[in-house]
């Protein structure tokens, strides 16, 4: 699987705007499917992030080479093709061992579902919830 970046200003912000993403303590994961129709059969295209909140510049780089080394040992046997990803460092990876970035990032793919017709992970249990609550008090009204 060919793995491609992401260089585009409005590709990080319309994969941000998919509202498909995972925390870990070293890494944030954003997912969204290609706008392309037919983009299936595509390559995995990853951004990296890194603000200045993780440090100068030296660190910075720093991080988003241990971002780059993480995805280059998962996304080919995890990712799912024609899916854009973004992930963002943070203070933690720096200082976080790599076999727990890795596991951070395994973990997060498993986690984001990035096909067209899938939802984020866990969202549609708490509408169920905001729907049942509501019908109580409907009912309670009644």
């Amino acid at each position: 699987m060919r793995i491609a970046t992401l260089k585009k200003r409005c590709d990080f912000l319309r994969v941000r705007a998919a509202a498909r993403r995972w925390a870990a303590p070293g890494l944030v994961l954003q997912a969204a499917p290609m706008p392309d129709a037919d983009a299936e059969e595509g390559p995995v295209r990853v951004g990296y992030t890194a603000s200045r909140r993780i440090g100068n510049a030296v660190a910075r780089n720093r991080a988003k080479r241990r971002l780059r080394a993480a995805v280059a040992h998962v996304m080919p046997a995890s990712a799912q093709c024609g899916c854009d990803y973004v992930v963002i460092a943070r203070a933690a990876t720096l200082t976080r061992p790599f076999d727990a970035l890795i596991g951070d990032l395994a973990a997060g793919l498993a986690r984001v579902g990035a096909r067209a017709g899938d939802r984020a992970p866990g969202r549609s249990r708490r509408a169920a919830a905001v729907r049942s609550r509501e019908a109580g008090r409907r009912a309670g009204d009644a």
